[in-house]
């Protein structure tokens, strides 16, 4: 791992949007980049890992990759890229609130969902599937892949060569990956063993203050615009939130206060509403649990018995019926179960016309798969299959599927 320290030196590197609490991320005190690289002295290296995730092929393609609803459902629907966007805005605004380094957390934030796979989490479970014997797959650690390993950006190596704080953000955002406890049956993936090669990211330890803000506002964003896009879809209904009292509160105000309102109005506001007291919620109990930590330290965070970025517990029981009432009335819907058994079907067929016949593969990834003339074994190339169905839109597995399979490719 290379240094950043020579920044510190520069007066005029480290700047941030505001002053920055003992506890941030401060970037001329960062662990370095996976390879020495020189740094920019108009950009800060957290800058700098935010851009490359923006320009980074994996980031665009979010544009076609599904949050609930496949692309053709409607272009009001929130695809995996407005997703991300609505996460790293409230990332942002947390992230001031507690006086932390901005640029780190919305990095986090921006990358971490670049390893979901094409139909969000039906697309994940059919690869999960296809790959149980192969190592299995989390989207989780295929943003990590992408980001150390797939993306090829640069000349001088794979990846994105990211500072050592995104990484650990990117990696351990939901917390530690294993306690003492736990270790010995913790699954090392080939990712991480071959991060471990170039760098330790503590995997025992909680990320950076950054890492759990991104973390806290994918939690906020997915639950209100879910809402948003199920009562859009005519999934359930007002009627039916009232069930939950975080939400019916809310109903009930936007109701008495705007009566006269249409549907879309009252059920942004109502959305706008919770998002706020979510964001409150979780800045105030933070803040009492930053107060709390032994010494106010980035390493009293991570060292910490406990997330510092949090939910209230009265909070955290209501987000809990508002999940579980998603889950229910919309992630076990028939209309998306009718989805779930279309998309299967899709890239389980893929997966195993390519694990038969790499040869169907386009150039750059056959050779990916060689040892000279002869192909890698089968659970290695799965991997690298994988890798690519991953990496598809939606429009694109479908198209694929449609070349493959159909001897009319024009599903009309």
């Amino acid at each position: 791992m290379t240094s950043s320290t020579q920044h510190a030196q520069n007066p005029d590197y480290n700047y941030c949007a505001l002053p920055l609490a003992s506890y941030a991320c401060r970037p001329d005190e960062s662990k370095g980049r996976l390879y020495e690289a020189p740094e920019n002295s108009d950009r800060t290296v957290f800058q700098r890992d935010r851009d490359r995730i923006i320009h980074a092929s994996a980031f665009r393609r979010l544009k076609y990759k599904t949050q609930v609803f496949v692309y053709d459902e409607g272009d009001h629907y929130r695809t995996r890229l407005t997703h991300t966007l609505e996460v790293a805005q409230i990332t942002r605004s947390l992230a001031r609130a507690l006086f932390v380094n901005e640029d780190l957390a919305e990095g986090i934030a921006l990358a971490h969902d670049l390893g979901h796979t094409p139909f969000a989490h039906l697309g994940e479970e059919a690869l999960r599937e296809c790959m149980k014997d192969y190592g299995g797959f989390d989207h989780n650690d295929q943003s990590l892949r992408i980001l150390v390993l797939l993306e090829r950006t640069y000349p001088e190596w794979s990846g994105l060569n990211l500072t050592w704080e995104t990484l650990e953000g990117v990696v351990k955002h939901n917390g530690p990956l294993y306690t003492s406890k736990t270790k010995k049956d913790f699954h090392v993936s080939d990712t991480l063993k071959h991060l471990e090669k170039l760098t330790d990211l503590r995997f025992e330890t909680y990320a950076s203050v950054e890492a759990q803000v991104a973390a806290l506002s994918d939690d906020i964003a997915y639950n209100n615009h879910d809402i948003e896009d199920g009562l859009r879809a005519d999934l359930f209904t007002l009627d039916d939130l009232r069930a939950i009292p975080l939400v019916a509160k809310h109903i009930e105000a936007v109701e008495t206060q705007y009566p006269d309102i249409s549907a879309k109005m009252t059920r942004r506001e109502i959305v706008r509403r919770l998002i706020g007291e979510m964001v409150r919620d979780v800045t105030e109990e933070s803040r009492a649990r930053l107060k709390a930590l032994p010494e106010q330290s980035v390493e009293a965070v991570r060292m910490n018995d406990r997330a510092v970025v949090a939910f209230s517990d009265s909070m955290l029981a209501e987000v809990n019926k508002l999940r579980a009432f998603l889950y229910e009335r919309m992630y076990k819907h028939p209309k998306l179960n009718r989805i779930s058994f279309k998309v299967r079907r899709i890239l389980t067929q893929i997966f195993e016309a390519y694990i038969d016949n790499p040869a169907m593969l386009p150039v750059k990834w056959q050779e990916r798969m060689k040892h000279g003339d002869e192909w890698l074994s089968k659970p290695e190339r799965a991997r690298h299959i994988c890798d690519y169905i991953a990496g598809m839109t939606d429009r694109f597995a479908i198209k694929l599927y449609q070349e493959l399979f159909q001897v009319d490719p024009d599903p009309r």
